[in-house]
Parts: C-alpha cells; structure tokens; sequence
C-alpha cells in the first residue's frame, strides 16, 4: 500500500511521505479530518467503537508491538523505532513475555542437536 502511494504521489523534497497539493506540510486539522474519514472507510462499526487506530500514532505502537510479538530483536526494534532499549521495555514489555515459551523451544532445540552431534556413535 505504502509503496503504491509513492510510486502514485512521490515524496516531498524532504523525504515526508505525506504532503499537500502544494507539497508542504498537512495541517493538523486537516490531517485529522482526513484520518477520521480513513477510519470510517476501511474499519467495520465495531471496530471504529473501540478506538481502533484512533490516531495515526496508534500504527506506531502497533508497528513495534508486532515486531516484538514476531521475535525480532529488541536491540533492532529499539534502533528501527529511535528510541533506547530502556524505553523500548518500559512501554512493550508486556509483549516480549510472551516470547518466553518460543525462546525456550528454540533452546531446547539447540541443546538437543548439541547433544545428538557430540554423543558417540
């Protein structure tokens, strides 16, 4: 989606992705105007009750929790998202415990195949 909108629009001389018709910076309040009739357009009611993307700041969040939830890095997700690793765990936290049972597996795993090639035949 985002690489279709590029290759439609462009990008402004410094590098935004969204501009007006003249190139320069959206206005707040057109901005949000314009993000309240995306929401209303592309989620169903119940999905516009609960706020869902309420801000477009939400997709941030959402981005890195995503990240983190799919076992990348958090030394990654920490640099992609320009924040420290501190705050990195501070606000996501809570998605890297559910990690815990995939590190494990991925351990085990390991440990087995270790065992298997240094076992004797």
């Amino acid at each position: 989606m985002l690489r279709d909108h590029i290759a439609c629009f462009g990008v402004a001389p410094d590098g935004r992705i969204f501009q007006n018709a003249a190139g320069n910076y959206i206005d707040t309040s057109a901005y949000t105007i314009t993000w309240n009739r995306a929401r209303e357009a592309v989620l169903t009611a119940d999905e516009h009750a609960l706020n869902l993307a309420k801000r477009p700041y939400d997709l941030r969040h959402a981005g890195i929790s995503f990240w983190l939830a799919s076992g990348v890095d958090p030394a990654e997700c920490a640099r992609r998202a320009g924040q420290s690793i501190q705050v990195l765990f501070r606000y996501y936290a809570k998605f890297l415990a559910g990690t815990r049972d995939r590190a494990n597996q991925m351990i085990e795993l390991s440990m087995n195949h270790w065992e298997a090639t240094r076992m004797p035949s």
